[in-house]
Parts: structure tokens; C-alpha cells; sequence
């Protein structure tokens, strides 16, 4: 940090009394009214909360546990300035952040919350962060880019008041071939932004003075190790490792609750500085000096009211000092050993997200193959596609569908570009929806849910199987029967439903309530309509009987298949013709009418003609 920006000593017992006089008031104006996780205070030791790490080269810190501001909020609650016209100008200017600074923030909350959902990552933790690490960059002076100008670099961490890191980017970000120093407005030492880089402004560079970019590395940071950050506990380890001081700790959850009671955007460069930045506080090492010639004596903490040391931290890279917990303090007594804080997975390693990878509509006809196939991207914390990440795919629902082999969950690992794809699915018979859900990661689980879909077989063409006249009399069963074959594609369509009805025209809009019909309800009533028909293994459907009412004409039978193909049918019912006169109704008979010119019933033999005797002839 800056030499402005440098930790401040702790003045003996007036400063103590004072400090302790504010947390009081804090404490009583709900201020700071976070509540600490069991364990994360009291003992003064960070591994006793439980404290993990995120960088695995250093003691966890991604600071390097440099100085920081210690400064308090207000006193009163934060408003917008429109709010009320009895704020204290300092509760004012203290909830105001500055445009740019303001904007990064928030556009990392929008970037966790799409890559890593479940981190629920707040973006008033990252603007405490900034306000405790560098004074919301300085007040806001960045550029256009929302790049810090100057740069912002903390104190060389070369052993004397600080860690021992010596220099790990050849002065590439802080300008320091020796030593490293924290770097940007969310004070990162180059080693840990090695790993956690990001370019969030889209210029193609991974920036640490860039206020964008600081932001989102610094909220993908405090999501590690699968962290909810809407849980106390997960919040404090977040933050504890960022700075593994727990006065650190009280400080940034002071800010943070306060800006969740509100705040307000101001312009850049015209934010407020905090008021007291001085020396930092020395490493109690016999022999090291803070860098002035001097070794201060050790002060008590203003967040630890009573007079306690506060002990001083170990440095990324450099030798610990005699207790690694808290910066800026003497040393500790107790001989216990702790036990070692556990190396978090890198961020390259660490699943951030699980995002679809392009998977199309899931949909199929009963019995086929779906085209589509599930398809997931895994990325690292990063962003960066994650390879070797086991992907478990399950289905859903009472369709019948299956994986290949028949299997209803698949495990399947992405490859060197982070995808993962599922095997290809299969159809059941029953048509309707069902779910693909694909879960990653272990503890906080990554899912995606895919709607699919499986639809009732279907024909593009349906006909009759021959062109025989369908007639019945009045009152009389149609003697032939009605069949027909639906096709796919020329390709016989099995188990296709069919819809039969008798209709009013060949639109088939409106059934007929006349006419023919096929079997009579429980009530006695004809029914002109079929809608549980499906066609065999060939295609083809023998329609059930049809009988004919007393209404002589000709009616439409329509079938209508699923998938739209459908065909008009004519029936006809008309009484039987009579014999003409002088027809031959049965071998050998005829129907010569009689005298009275009526034709004889069928059956009667026709009367002969009278005999006539002929006359006697006379002698």
C-alpha cells in the first residue's frame, strides 16, 4: 500500500481508551451489527475458527496479511444524502462509494452470481474490502478504464515490520525486483494474482490496479473452497483469508454491515480517505527494525478493548513470527502447537461452474433415438474450462427413457476442454415430459436441470388398403370392414395413434350427429367418435364395426394419425333397389306382371292364360 495508506500505531493508553470507547458506541448504535462466527474470535488464533486458505503459497493471506486501514464507520447508520437533512456529513461521505468503484463491485456480484451461484458472493463485502484495504482506491482516483492512477503498492515486504516475501514477478506488477508488495486497490501480492487474475473490462490484460478486475479476482477469492458467503461462518473464513488477522476481521464486518444498512454513489476521485494512516507496526523479532531505526513497543488492538497485545502475523515467504494470527502485535506464549491450516485446491483446480454446452431442444418420438445429446461445460474458478471433473446425469420422469445400455444415470468425466456429454438417450413408449438433471463437484454441489420431451409416434401419410364402395342399408351393419396403413416416410409407421370420426364435411371441424356411427354407449347412444385407435407392427388399422341409422345418403368417415396425415372415407346407406318388371329373381322365374299389371310377389307363379275349348264343328 501507498505510504499514506500504512497501518496505525496504536498510541499508548489515551488511543486504547478511545478505541474502546467507539467499539462501545458502535457496538450500542448496531454498527458493526454482523455477528462473528463461534470460534473466529476470542482465542486470537484463526485456525481455532476454523479458518481455510485460498493460496497455496503463501500462509493463506491473499494480501500477504499487509497493513490496512483500521479506521471504523460512523457512528450513525448510512443514508442517501436526499434521505434525511440531519445526517452528519461524515455519515454521509463515508456511505458514499465512487462511480467506478462502485460499478466493479457490483459487476463481480452479477459475475460470481452467473459462474458461481452458490456463493452467493454480496458486493458489500467487496467494497468493505476495498475500504479497509486501500480507501475505496483511493478515494476513487482511477481513470476512464477504472484503472488506479498512480498505482497503488503497499510497503516492500522485506522482513522489516512485514513478512519476508521476496520478489516473485520480477517487478512486473509492483515495480519491486527485491520484494514483493501488495498491489491495486484490493491489494493482492503478486503471487497470489498469479492465480486469481481476472480481466473483467474485456482489455485483454489481468491488471491488479484495475478496479474491475481486482474486484471479481477478489470475489472468485472469497468463493473458494466452495464457500457460502450467506453463511456467518463461510464469510468469516472468506475473509480471514484475505487477511488472517481477526481485528482484521471485526474491521472489514464493521464496514460491511454498514453498507448494507445503505450507500450511495459519488463521483470518482472525491471519496473519503481514512484520516489517520501512519507507520506500520514491526515484527517483535529481536534486533528487526520498522524500517525508521526504531522498534515500537506493541500496542493494544482498538478492536480488542483491555490491553491485550495483538500478536504479529507470518509473511508469505518469510519466517513466521512467534504467532502467525494476528498482524501488528507481540509475541505469543502459548507453546501449543497448531495444526497446520490445510492447503486449499488452486483455482485452476476448483470447480467455479457448470453451464450448458450448447444441448438443443431435448425431443423424440416414442421408441427413437433423440438427436440431441446432453452436453455440460465445467469451468474452474477462474473462468477457464475445467478438465477431469466427473459428471453425473440422471433421468427423470415416467416416460420410459433411458441412457444406452439401458441406464438411468450415467457418470461421465470432462475431457481437456471441460465438457462433458452424455451417452445418447432412447425414447420409452409413453409420451410426455421428463428431466435430464447433470450434477459436478463435491459439498456444494454444481446442477443443471434440461427439460426434454417425447412425443406419440407418428405418420406423414394414411390410406386405404383397397377402393371397395362401403354401402349398408338403413338400420343395417356395413358388410365390409374399414382398414387402413398409416406410413412414415414410405416406411410402415407402427403404434401410431389414429382418431376416427364420423364428420359433417371433409374438413372435419364438426362431427356428425347423424348417419353412421360405430358401437352404442352404456347409454345407448351411437358413437361417432374413436380417439383410442393405434396402428399394428404394419402400419395398418381394422376399424370396429360401423352400422347404419335410418338416414339414407352419403356421410364421411375422417381418420386423423398423430402427426397431422389424415383421410376422408365415404359411406353410403341407401335402401336395396326393387326388381324391375320382368327380372329374374330366381332361376327359372320371372316377373311377368298379371292382368292387373302388377308384378307377383316373389315366389307366386305367375297365372296361366285360360284355356279356351274350341267349338263343336257342325256336320
Amino acid at each position: 500500500m501507498a505510504a499514506h495508506m500504512r497501518r496505525r500505531l496504536r498510541r499508548g493508553a489515551t488511543t486504547t481508551a478511545v478505541a474502546a470507547a467507539a467499539v462501545a458506541a458502535l457496538a450500542a448504535s448496531q454498527a458493526p451489527a454482523a455477528t462473528l462466527a463461534d470460534g473466529s474470535v476470542g482465542s486470537g488464533d484463526p485456525q481455532a475458527a476454523g479458518e481455510d486458505t485460498a493460496n497455496g503459497g503463501t500462509d493463506g493471506a491473499a494480501t500477504g496479511n499487509s497493513p490496512y486501514y483500521t479506521d471504523l464507520p460512523p457512528l450513525v447508520s448510512p443514508d442517501k444524502p436526499t434521505a434525511s437533512n440531519v445526517l452528519p456529513a461524515a455519515g454521509s461521505a463515508e456511505a458514499g462509494i465512487p462511480a467506478s468503484v462502485l460499478a466493479a463491485y457490483k459487476q463481480a456480484e452479477r459475475t460470481v452470481a452467473t459462474t458461481d451461484p452458490s456463493c452467493r458472493l454480496p458486493w458489500q463485502l467487496l467494497a468493505a474490502i476495498g475500504k479497509v484495504e486501500s480507501g475505496q482506491a483511493r478515494g476513487g482516483r482511477v481513470d476512464a478504464n477504472g484503472t488506479a492512477s498512480p498505482r497503488i503498492l503497499g510497503p516492500a515486504l522485506n522482513g522489516q515490520g512485514f513478512a519476508l516475501i521476496k520478489d516473485t514477478d520480477g517487478g512486473a506488477y509492483d515495480g519491486d525486483a527485491v520484494h514483493d508488495r501488495a498491489v491495486g486497490p484490493m491489494q493482492f501480492i503478486p503471487s497470489t494474482w498469479a492465480s486469481w487474475g481476472q480481466d473483467a473490462n474485456g482489455d485483454g490484460r489481468k491488471d491488479p490496479n484495475n478496479i474491475y478486475d481486482a474486484a471479481l479476482a477478489a470475489g472468485r477469492y472469497l468463493c473458494a473452497n466452495d464457500r457460502d458467503l450467506a453463511l456467518s461462518a463461510d464469510l468469516d473464513r472468506a475473509v480471514l483469508s484475505y487477511n488472517r488477522s481477526t481485528e482484521y476481521l471485526r474491521t472489514v464486518r464493521s464496514w460491511f454491515s454498514y453498507y448494507q444498512r445503505g450507500t450511495h454513489e459519488i463521483p470518482d476521485g472525491t471519496g473519503t480517505l481514512p484520516s489517520s494512516p501512519s507507520t506500520p507496526s514491526p515484527s517483535p523479532r529481536p534486533g528487526t527494525g520498522s524500517g525508521t531505526g526504531t522498534t515500537p513497543s506493541p500496542k493494544p488492538s482498538p478492536a480488542e478493548p483491555g490491553g491485550t497485545p495483538s500478536p504479529t502475523p507470518s509473511k508469505p515467504g518469510g519466517k513466521p513470527s512467534p504467532d502467525p494470527s494476528k498482524p501488528g502485535g507481540g509475541g505469543s506464549t502459548d507453546p501449543t502447537p497448531k495444526p497446520p491450516t490445510p492447503k486449499p485446491t488452486p483455482p485452476s483446480e476448483t470447480l467455479g461452474s457448470l453451464e450448458n454446452a450448447g444441448t438443443g431442444p431435448l425431443r423424440a418420438t416414442a421408441g427413437q433415438e433423440f438427436d440431441e445429446r446432453v452436453s455440460v461445460l465445467a469451468r474452474n474458478a477462474a473462468g477457464a474450462p475445467l478438465a477431469k471433473v466427473p459428471v453425473t446425469f440422471t433421468v427423470t420422469g415416467d416416460t420410459g427413457t433411458l441412457f444406452a445400455e439401458g441406464k438411468k444415470t450415467v457418470t461421465v468425466w470432462t475431457g481437456t476442454d471441460g465438457t462433458a456429454t452424455a451417452p445418447k438417450l432412447r425414447a420409452g413408449e409413453k409420451a410426455g415430459e421428463f428431466t435430464v438433471t447433470a450434477v459436478a463437484g463435491t459439498g456444494r454441489a454444481r446442477t443443471l436441470t434440461y427439460a426434454a420431451r417425447v412425443t406419440a409416434r407418428q405418420a406423414d401419410a394414411i390410406a386405404r388398403t383397397d377402393e371397395k364402395a362401403l354401402t349398408a342399408a338403413p338400420g343395417e351393419k356395413f358388410a365390409d370392414a374399414v382398414t387402413v396403413k398409416a406410413t412414415y416416410q414410405d416406411a410402415a409407421a407402427a403404434g401410431v395413434a389414429v382418431t376416427a370420426t364420423m364428420v359433417k364435411d371433409r374438413l372435419g371441424a364438426v362431427e356428425n350427429d347423424k348417419g353412421p356411427h360405430f358401437e352404442e354407449d352404456a347409454d345407448g347412444k351411437p358413437v361417432r367418435t374413436l380417439t383410442t385407435l393405434t396402428t399394428d407392427a404394419d402400419g395398418q388399422l381394422r376399424l370396429p364395426e360401423i352400422f347404419a341409422d335410418d338416414h339414407e345418403g352419403t356421410y364421411l368417415l375422417r381418420l386423423t394419425t398423430e402427426g397431422g396425415a389424415s383421410v376422408v372415407i365415404e359411406l353410403t346407406v341407401e335402401a336395396p333397389e326393387e326388381p324391375a318388371p320382368g327380372e329374374t329373381t330366381e332361376p327359372g322365374e320371372t316377373t311377368e306382371p298379371n292382368e292387373q299389371g302388377e308384378a307377383p310377389t316373389p315366389g307366386e307363379t305367375p297365372s296361366a292364360e285360360p284355356t279356351q275349348t274350341p267349338a263343336a264343328t257342325k256336320p
